[in-house]
């Protein structure tokens, strides 16, 4: 055989090793866009309930784009958050009821300090509006989490505070969280985790807080996608919520008491 026969042939056999190698990875690789990746039909999320859902990975999904007004703020300044979400026609403007509400939006610092339930007010141009105040330096998420045509959605952008940012270690589990004089344990059991919450050695009975007893946010540490969580029912602070075993979470119990909503903060 040739030389230039020999070299043909070595460049076939190179040239379908890499071709499928390429197959390969394109077949198990991450997906680049930002978005959760979609399990095939018949795979185990046709099987897991609403609450499994995970959203907020993503600025841009199903035709809907969050857009800040400013993706930096001030430091420990009092200003407002502005924002509209988008389609190929422009801002949207209908929105649904969820929890009362016709947009939550969740600001929380990377490292999951600082965190914000915030119900800002649209106005006639779709854009939203928050006043807000972020005492610490760093990077943050905004979720802006709703509902539109029977259908939830949650974007999440990206928002800097100018300074140096000191970022905490992601905290040790915790079953029991202090917040302005109560006491709130938490109690785990399978895929439902319900709060005690006490003060002053008394059981409280909570106010309704967004059509329910209490409000939970699990973020996911690292990427902190956001796990959609349903109350139990509309009075207790039961709520059903499918955490993955092998990750790790920042949960966020908001509950009103004495006309004031309060925020207990768990690691799990």
């Amino acid at each position: 055989m040739s030389t230039v026969s020999r070299l043909a042939g070595f460049a076939l056999v190179l040239s379908l090793v890499f071709g499928a190698a390429a197959v390969a990875g394109g077949a198990i690789g991450p997906e680049r866009d930002g978005r959760t990746p979609k399990k095939p039909h018949g795979g185990m999320d046709d099987e897991m309930s609403p609450a499994d859902e995970i959203r907020g990975l993503a600025v841009a999904d199903d035709g809907l784009r969050l857009e800040l007004a400013a993706t930096s703020l001030p430091r420990d300044h009092a200003t407002a958050l502005r924002f509209t979400v988008r389609d190929g026609r422009g801002p949207v403007r209908d929105f649904e009821l969820t929890h009362t509400k016709r947009m939550h939006l969740i600001v929380v610092r990377r490292d999951g300090r600082g965190f914000q339930h915030l119900h800002p007010e649209m106005n006639a141009d779709g854009t939203w509006s928050a006043p807000i105040a972020l005492p610490d330096a760093g990077a943050y998420r905004v979720f802006a989490d709703f509902q539109r045509a029977g259908e939830a959605h949650t974007l999440a952008a990206d928002l800097t505070v100018d300074g140096t940012a000191d970022y905490a270690p992601f905290p040790q589990a915790n079953a029991v969280a202090e917040t302005n004089g109560y006491t709130v344990h938490m109690n785990a059991r399978g895929a439902e985790l319900g709060f005690a919450i006490t003060r002053a050695g008394k059981p409280v009975q909570t106010e309704p807080y967004l059509g329910a007893g209490g409000h939970l946010v699990a973020l996911r540490e690292g990427d902190l996608a956001f796990l959609h969580v349903h109350p139990a029912d509309e009075h207790s602070a039961v709520f059903e919520a499918h955490l993955d075993p092998g990750s790790r979470y920042h949960l966020y119990l908001q509950f009103k008491h004495a006309g004031r909503v309060h925020t207990a903060e768990f690691a799990r």
